[in-house]
């Protein structure tokens, strides 16, 4: 596929609020690309928007929460009435669940399946034909380096960022000939709240999960900026997977070289 131009182009970024999907916005703003941000928290939509105002560009904010099936299957009804056109979706929204899986219930994985896998399918199931219609179109999976390497305590992410995965490869093979790519983002340790805020399951013992959490904060040290501007980057050269941190790269060697043993070498590193 050839180079992908942002400029004029229009995104749509879910999950736009902070972290990851707020350093993406800025980005896209400084390439000249109109903005859809979405985010379930609205009071952090707008002043992302007040920041981009000088860009001169059309920016709208929309309340969306992507597990809500209703809301998702309206939402390209309320873009259009935003914007003449939509050339990329960035399915940006995810969330957390600490615990192992006998510490978690059923009711707490399956709301995060229902925002991390099935929130990213809707999205995509609402806006491919739109994409389809454009020239040159992108839709942008984010995934984690929990989609190549599957760490004890993290049963639900994994679960849901391995099927992230698959589907937007397969998704890919059945667009081969279209207009649209479509790209897997695989980021490390991100300098987000996504740990801060996740949910506890109810069997989780919290002393050891304030000790887990100040082990993640020091794991998670890539500035959400420069994550960004790699993932913009890739989508620019329309790659399919995009391997954002060198935890990502490393991560991704070490499953291929020991598939099964990986694990085993992991701890040793992070020292557990």
């Amino acid at each position: 596929m050839a180079r992908l131009d942002l400029r004029g182009k229009t995104a749509i970024i879910t999950g736009a609020g902070s972290g990851i999907g707020r350093a993406l916005a800025m980005g896209l703003a400084a390439r000249g690309c109109h903005l859809a941000l979405s985010d379930i928290r609205a009071a952090t939509l707008e002043p992302l928007a007040a920041e981009l105002e000088p860009y001169g560009l059309r920016v709208s904010c929309h309340t969306l929460d992507v597990a809500d099936r209703d809301q998702v299957a309206a939402f390209p009804e309320v873009v259009a009435a935003a914007h003449p056109s939509v050339d990329l979706l960035f399915n940006n929204a995810g969330v957390a669940l600490a615990g192992r899986f006998d510490e978690v219930s059923e009711q707490d994985f399956e709301w995060l399946l229902s925002i991390n896998f099935h929130g990213l399918v809707r999205m995509t199931r609402a806006f491919l034909p739109t994409l389809k219609q454009r020239p040159q179109a992108h839709l942008v999976n984010i995934a984690s380096l929990f989609s190549l390497v599957s760490p004890a305590g993290q049963t639900a992410y994994c679960a849901s960022k391995f099927a992230v995965r698959g589907f937007s490869d397969a998704l890919r093979h059945e667009l081969e000939g279209s207009t649209v790519g479509v790209s897997v983002v695989c980021p490390g340790g991100v300098a987000t709240r996504i740990a801060k805020d996740a949910r506890i399951g109810h069997g989780v013992d919290t002393t050891t999960w304030q000790t887990d959490l100040r082990r993640a904060a020091k794991l998670l040290s890539l500035p959400p900026e420069r994550a960004a501007e790699t993932i913009l980057s890739g989508v620019e050269r329309r790659k399919p997977r995009i391997l954002v941190g060198n935890d990502a790269k490393v991560g991704a060697f070490l499953e291929r070289l020991m598939p099964i043993g990986y694990y085993r070498l992991m701890r040793g590193l992070l020292g557990d």
